[in-house]
């Protein structure tokens, strides 16, 4: 795959910055490792998990990317409030995918305790931000195999 054209937007949450920045860190470093040049990535803050999918089905919506990254982190607590916003943000991560055809991955930890989210926000390649940056390449991939048009004979 030629990532050297494409353009990522990494959307980021603030909220758990110790982690988020990590993550972001892991993705930055998969989209270089992946070839991806440093000035087509462009970060989007939020204040938090609940903000990422606004962010970033407004990033699709643009058509300057050729897919988003969402990067967060919800750590359970002693309230339902976990059970709602981890939901939201999937669901709300998924339709953002669907209704604008842009690859859109989801990186947002969802873990029972901060040693959980530390452990998927280390450094390499078991780093969440690092794997959520590679499944939007991989989907930016398989939407171009789709999208092509198709030489007679020949399957996508």
């Amino acid at each position: 795959m030629d990532a050297g054209n494409l353009r990522i937007a990494l959307v980021v949450s603030a909220y758990h910055e110790d982690i988020t920045g990590a993550l972001r860190a892991g993705a930055a470093a998969a989209l270089e490792h992946a070839g991806v040049r440093g000035d087509a990535v462009v970060v989007i803050p939020v204040p938090g998990a609940f903000e990422i999918p606004f962010a970033a089905r407004q990033a699709a919506e643009t058509r300057r990317f050729d897919a988003v990254v969402c990067l967060g982190c919800v750590i359970r607590g002693q309230t339902p409030h976990y059970d709602y916003i981890a939901s939201a943000v999937a669901h709300g991560i998924m339709i953002a995918s669907q209704t604008t055809g842009v690859p859109i991955s989801f990186g947002v930890l969802t873990t029972n305790t901060l040693g959980e989210a530390v452990a998927r926000s280390g450094p390499g390649e078991a780093n969440k931000g690092w794997e959520a940056a590679m499944a939007a390449l991989q989907l930016t991939d398989v939407k171009r195999r789709l999208t092509r048009p198709r030489a007679s004979g020949s399957a996508a």
